[in-house]
């Protein structure tokens, strides 16, 4: 009995020095890691089953498109079906005529108006009735001054030729007393185009001088806006620059701006001028 007794005792003793030990605070559990799907167990990012030291590759941008072309640029033209169509003040019959065209012969397109088309005649606006003509286009130059240079002369389409009419400049940029809009040769009319279309281009006074102005052009490698230089009969047996007697502007589609013996106008190049061809120099 007294051997019960101390065994019990002790027990009691070892139950009341747990006790104590803990103090009767709150004992958190032993810590366990906790794994957030989606990442590895050091932490680093990675999908589950892929390996943490694989780094995915990053998928490829896409080629860019390519830009579009742009749309080439045409500028329109009146051109006559008839011989001898009057040009008139107005959109009628009942204004009265200031000049007449060719057939075949080009003028710049400004619009319509109760079935006659809007142009440009000796530097003022002018109506051909759309029976005789039809509307027909030509590739622009990508160069704003060609078209410049050329609008500049398409203006004057239908003034009087004069040989040896009075300079605008005196091929220094010095304005020469005389000079009129209603009177033009080749030469006088394109130094005219080029000064006032291409920023006070300067062309020399003649053919002559302007065939040794500007860079020399294959035939070939013609473009809208270069100059052609033809002889002609008077001058054809000569030699050097002074078989030069004449000078255009070319268009394009085998069509010139220029006058010769009548008005300034658009017109086709014959099998006779291409024969009188000599060289082509591109101005700007």
């Amino acid at each position: 009995m007294k051997k019960l007794f101390v065994v019990l005792a002790a027990l009691a003793a070892l139950t009341m020095a747990g006790c104590a030990a803990t103090g009767g605070e709150d004992v958190s559990p032993p810590s366990q890691e906790v794994v957030v799907p989606g990442t590895d167990a050091d932490g680093g990012a990675g999908l589950p089953g892929q390996d943490p030291d694989v780094v995915p590759e990053p998928e490829p941008e896409p080629e860019p498109e390519p830009e579009p072309e742009p749309e080439p640029l045409y500028k329109q033209y009146v051109t006559l079906t008839a011989d001898g169509v009057n040009i008139r003040r107005g959109a009628g019959t009942s204004y009265a005529a200031v000049g007449s065209a060719e057939k075949d012969t080009g003028y710049v397109y400004l619009g319509e108006e109760n079935g006659w088309y809007k142009v440009y005649h000796k530097n003022r606006v002018a109506y051909i009735s759309k029976k005789y003509a039809k509307l027909t286009q030509m590739r622009a130059s990508e160069d704003e001054d060609v078209e410049s240079v050329i609008y500049e002369g398409g203006k004057l389409l239908g003034t009087t030729y004069v040989y040896g009419a009075t300079r605008y400049h005196d091929g220094k940029g010095n304005k020469l007393k005389g000079f009129t809009l209603s009177a033009f040769d080749c030469s006088s009319l394109m130094q005219y185009m080029f000064y006032m279309g291409a920023d006070g281009h300067l062309l020399g006074l003649t053919t002559r001088n302007q065939v040794l102005q500007g860079t020399t052009v294959a035939k070939g490698d013609l473009k809208r806006g270069d100059l052609m230089f033809f002889t002609n009969a008077q001058r054809y047996n000569k030699k050097g620059i002074e078989r030069i007697g004449h000078v255009a502007l070319y268009l394009g589609d085998n069509l010139i701006l220029h006058t010769a013996s009548d008005y300034a106008k658009i017109e086709q190049i014959s099998a006779t001028r291409w024969k009188y061809f000599i060289r082509a120099q591109r101005m700007i």
